[in-house]
């Protein structure tokens, strides 16, 4: 994301409005695990991918049409080769979620807090602060004692799915920082170029895979199937997006991604409270750590 000039000072009231929506998308982020495990099947994960994302990006295509125009052919190519990271990060998250917990799914994927700043560090050539690694060692702890909640065990195949995708997020991450041609595009038409490259992935795959059409899969949807699709689609992905643009103009990147690293605490209270799913003795003490190493992460990393 490029650099917005904002103002040096808000007013504390000034500043509650605008950090109220931000933790709303955190808040819609958190619980879109159990949304997703709700509504998706090991079956349907792609059609599901293909229904959320199709009812988002031409949303997005038209609201940003003009600036889509305005984007170079470098552009285009920049962000289709994002769009093909991000389409493996989903494939990655929703097949996760189906075959682990809600809550475990949260957690393990706010690594990238962690990831992210050791991958930068590798690229760069450049030594973590001990404190950082204290930080990611403390986090790396939390998700073996977060997958042995029931006590030691193997972690399910969906633990190592959301590692995957966190992993995958610290891709995204560091080719979105060094692929020159998209630093100088808006977020708009980036992120539509991008999730509508995601979507004909996933369409294409659905067509080679031999698994349910998106149109058969909505059809078999009812009320509660529908109300999380949406959910997903409107809440997750497009109020989320446009949250993040209105509010980093008015506030600072850094306390909107403060506010967005909030997502793993969400994202256990639903699976918890909604979800009815329980952590144990081990688990719990794992999902404490996890939410304290990525914070110290986050506040070490600068």
């Amino acid at each position: 994301m490029s650099s917005i000039a904002v103002p040096a000072a808000l007013t504390p009231r000034r500043a509650r409005h605008t950090d109220l929506p931000v933790l709303l998308v955190a808040v819609f982020w958190g619980a879109s695990y159990l949304a997703a495990k709700d509504i998706t099947t090991a079956r349907t994960v792609l059609a599901v991918l293909v229904l959320r994302f199709a009812l988002a990006v031409p949303v997005l295509a038209t609201a940003g049409r003009s600036a889509l125009r305005a984007l170079t052919g470098a552009q285009w190519r920049g962000a289709a080769l994002l769009g093909l990271i991000l389409s493996g990060i989903f494939l990655l998250e929703t097949y996760g979620v189906v075959h682990t917990s809600a809550t475990n799914a949260g957690l393990i994927i706010s690594l990238t807090m962690i990831f992210t700043p050791l991958a930068e560090a590798v690229v760069t050539r450049t030594r973590p602060a001990p404190s950082f690694l204290g930080a990611a060692a403390l986090s790396v702890l939390g998700v073996v004692l977060l997958t042995q909640g029931g006590g030691f065990t193997r972690p399910s195949p969906g633990d190592l799915l959301m590692l995957l995708a966190a992993l995958a997020r610290t891709l995204h991450v560091l080719a979105m920082s060094r692929i020159r041609a998209v630093q100088g595009a808006e977020a708009l038409p980036l992120t539509t170029v991008q999730l509508g490259t995601a979507v004909a992935v996933f369409a294409a795959l659905t067509a080679g895979s031999g698994g349910p059409a998106p149109w058969t899969v909505a059809a078999g949807f009812g009320a509660r199937e529908w109300a999380g699709l949406l959910f997903l689609s409107v809440l997750c992905t497009l109020f989320a997006f446009f949250v993040q643009m209105w509010a980093v103009r008015r506030t600072s990147p850094s306390r909107v991604s403060l506010l967005l690293g909030t997502e793993p605490l969400w994202a256990a209270m639903a699976g918890i409270a909604l979800g009815g799913e329980r952590l144990g003795t081990l688990g719990l003490a794992g999902g404490a750590l996890v939410l304290a190493g990525t914070a110290w992460g986050r506040r070490a990393a600068g």
